[in-house]
């Protein structure tokens, strides 16, 4: 048989082979009951935070409509700090002023304009005797229908930053973009575990893109990827750590989206928030920025969210915060 026949044999022979072995594969998913989540967090000083809202399904719709109906309204929320106890209550932001919007965002996480968008539910209390004190363990209870769920959280002792600067790793060619730098001193007592925020307070200048120029920078503090780390390697040492510019989710401004991305500029000014966490927020906020990193890579390793949760989902916080300020010159 002449070579070509044989080409033309060959070719034939191995399309049909991989035609042959496709097949539609039906995956049928399994119906899950809805659990309820908690993002809840509380700070010394400050009133504590409660986001209830029931797990979504993987193909469920994400339009604002549904969103809203995510938020768990009318639950039974009681908080203890093993002396007093009370109930929160329930708060939404279709019922807050301008004003008091701009209050609130910091702590729930959210910008004023996300708050006016969509109508977000949160539990929180009046109570000062409740309100965060450093040392205290904080119990929360949440019963709604037939769901019971519980949670623990300790504000540890504060530990101050030592110092605070920026710099820029390639200053000798005249580059205005670097990190910030801190120096920490750990107790030597293991099991200290801390978070990092940061955002930029000053504003954007008049030639800025998109509406944003008189813009405070940064809204809400951010916490970047890889925020918590713990006292493993350095129990009872100073050392030295940085800090890229962290973004918030779904980033659309153009220094989050060109080369200044994760980078701080000359002439910026900073707000840095260090907190002290318990071991069982950092073991959630660790395993879930893990999860974060990791979406889309099919070798990465699994992480399963190690939630401080009894009955449900999510997480609640106890965060003992020191506040600083970096101006970037």
């Amino acid at each position: 048989m002449p070579m070509k026949s044989l080409n033309i044999l060959f070719i034939t022979f191995i399309v049909f082979s991989f035609y042959s072995c496709e097949k539609e594969i039906t995956v049928d998913l399994p119906e899950v009951e809805p659990r309820i989540v908690i993002e809840g967090t509380i700070e010394q000083g400050q009133p504590p935070l409660v986001l209830l809202t029931y797990s979504q399904g993987y193909f469920e719709p994400t339009d604002i409509s549904s969103l809203e109906s995510f938020f768990v309204r009318g639950a039974k929320v009681t908080l203890t700090d093993g002396t007093t106890t009370d109930s929160l209550f329930e708060i939404c932001s279709s019922e807050l002023s301008p004003q008091e919007l701009e209050a609130i965002a910091g702590l729930v996480g959210f910008t004023p304009d996300q708050l006016s968008t969509f109508n977000i539910c949160a539990y929180t209390t009046l109570n000062q005797n409740l309100w965060g004190q450093e040392g205290k363990t904080y119990t929360l209870k949440v019963e709604k229908n037939e769901h019971l769920l519980t949670a623990s959280t300790k504000i540890n002792t504060i530990v101050e930053l030592d110092s605070l600067w920026f710099a820029i790793p390639n200053e000798e060619n005249d580059d205005s973009l670097g990190f910030v730098y801190g120096i920490l001193s750990d107790p030597d007592t293991t099991g200290n575990a801390y978070r990092w925020f940061a955002k930029r307070i000053n504003s954007y200048p008049s030639w800025a893109p998109d509406g944003l120029a008189g813009q405070q920078k940064d809204p809400v503090y951010i916490a970047p990827l890889g925020s918590v780390f713990d006292d493993t390697f350095f129990n009872g040492l100073s050392f030295e750590f940085g800090y890229y510019r962290g973004t918030g989710p779904n980033p659309s401004k153009f220094d989050d989206l060109n080369e200044e991305r994760g980078f701080y500029k000359k002439g910026d000014t900073i707000a840095v928030k260090g907190c002290v966490i318990d071991r069982q927020a950092f073991r959630f906020i660790d395993s879930y920025e893990n999860q974060i990193s990791s979406q889309g890579s099919p070798f990465s390793v699994p992480y399963n969210l190690e939630t401080n949760v009894t009955g449900g989902l999510g997480a609640f916080i106890g965060y003992g915060a020191v506040y600083d300020t970096v101006i970037c010159q």
